[in-house]
Order: C-alpha cells, then structure tokens, then sequence
C-alpha cells in the first residue's frame, strides 16, 4: 500500500471516531501533527478534508480558515517554528480564492483590533479567556506567570490566548497536546470548563493518541525516568539523540 493510500485510510477512521465535537477532526489532525514536526503531511489532512467535507466554496473557505487558525494557535503549545513550517506547507496546495492575502478582507478582525481596540482591552479579554480555561485555579497559575522573573510570561499567555470564534466556531475544543503531564491535567481539565463533554476529550485525546502511533511515536513506560510521553528514535545515521514529545 503506497503512503498516500495509508495516510487515506488513517483520516478516514479518524474522521469516523465517535463522540469528535463537528468538523473538528482536521483540525485536531492537523495542529497534531504541526506539534510532531510533520509539516508534509499537512496537505493530506487539507486535501482530505476538502473532499469529504467541502460540499461549497463557502465550506472550502471556511475549512482553510479554521485550519489556518488552528495552526496559529498551536504556536503557544508546539512552538512558533512548527506553526511556520505548517503554515506555509498548508498555503502551497491552497487554491487561491481560499486564501487571505495581505490588506485584504480579515476574518480574525486582529490586523484592525491592533490599530481600533484599546490595548488594555484586548488584555482584558485574554485574561477573561484565560479565567474561563482554567477556572479555580486561574489566578494561581497566572501569578506564577507574572512572578516568574519577567512579567512578559504573563502578557504573553493573555495576548496568545485571545479567542477567535468568528473563525475557529469551536469553543469548545480545546486541544491536549501539551509538553508535560501535569500541564496536560489542567488543559484537559480546561476543555471541560469550556463546555467540551468527557466523551469528546477522550475521543479528542484518541485521536492525537492514533496518530502519535502511526507516525513514529513510542509511549514511554510510567517508570521511566524521563516521565510519560513519546519517545522518538531519530532515524538519521548522524544523530543518536533520543527525542521526547510528551502528549496526552
């Protein structure tokens, strides 16, 4: 079976799992494997949709925005270097009139907010978010944000957490696939507080948890010393390095 015929088969059964939140299986697949450095596989996961789920122009659209979105936002979890490499791997099998180019129309509104909205108030809403996510224990970890030796932390985590419904339209989605397992508890913790059911963060999490596997991923023993995780053995004859993505 060629690779193309085996990344099919894997999107198909992902797309089929019980209890996703709508339209959300491309989005979890392609932020998943933008944080595992598979940048190559993004138009797979763009194509695919396209076909299956893209009955109008409009639906197209809309599927290259919130894919688009969602790669920007995996920035503050995966890095900005990964939310590049997808970014632009996504723009070269994207049909023009799919895409937002420069000065034109923005669906986000961020280009005018930076100009038109006070900046204490984009600040606000963040923080707002930001309560909203991790609940009872907001304060706490924005604290530890703000006295961690430079207040930028803090303003960082208000300003990339902003949200932007008018494209993503899922609330609710809130993806676990954060670097270290007692981070993770509170993300998982947060997509309930923003109105995701137990079933859909565990199908959520299946889903990351299929494609971890089927691109290289090995889980970590509970006892090993590097804690629970992924560990990928890198294939290249000039490194030896072990490296470790820790997921949920």
């Amino acid at each position: 079976m060629s690779k193309t015929s085996r990344t099919s088969s894997l999107l198909s059964s992902i797309r089929l799992t019980p209890n996703l939140p709508p339209q959300s299986w491309y989005l979890i697949a392609g932020v998943t494997l933008s944080t595992l450095n598979k940048p190559d596989e993004i138009p797979h996961v763009f194509h695919y949709a396209i076909e299956k789920d893209g009955r109008s122009q409009q639906t197209q659209l809309d599927i290259a925005r919130r894919m688009r979105e969602a790669l920007i936002k995996t920035a503050a979890i995966g890095g900005l270097p990964k939310s590049i490499n997808a970014l632009l791997a996504l723009k070269k099998v994207t049909p023009q009139a799919l895409v937002d180019e420069p000065l034109g129309y923005s669906p986000t509104g961020r280009s005018m907010e930076l100009y038109d909205v006070p900046s204490s108030k984009i600040m606000q809403r963040g923080q707002l978010f930001f309560d909203h996510i991790y609940g009872k224990v907001s304060k706490q970890v924005m604290d530890q944000m703000d006295r961690s030796g430079t207040e930028d932390l803090g303003i960082t985590a208000r300003l990339m957490l902003i949200p932007s419904t008018s494209v993503l339209m899922l609330p609710k989605f809130y993806l676990p696939t954060d670097g270290a397992l007692f981070r993770l508890k509170g993300h998982l913790k947060g997509a309930l507080n923003n109105g995701a059911s137990v079933k859909e963060v565990r199908a959520v999490r299946t889903v990351i948890v299929r494609l971890c596997e089927a691109f290289g991923m090995t889980r970590l023993g509970q006892d090993a010393s590097s804690g629970w995780g992924w560990l990928c053995k890198s294939s290249a004859a000039s490194s030896r390095l072990d490296i470790k993505y820790h997921s949920g």
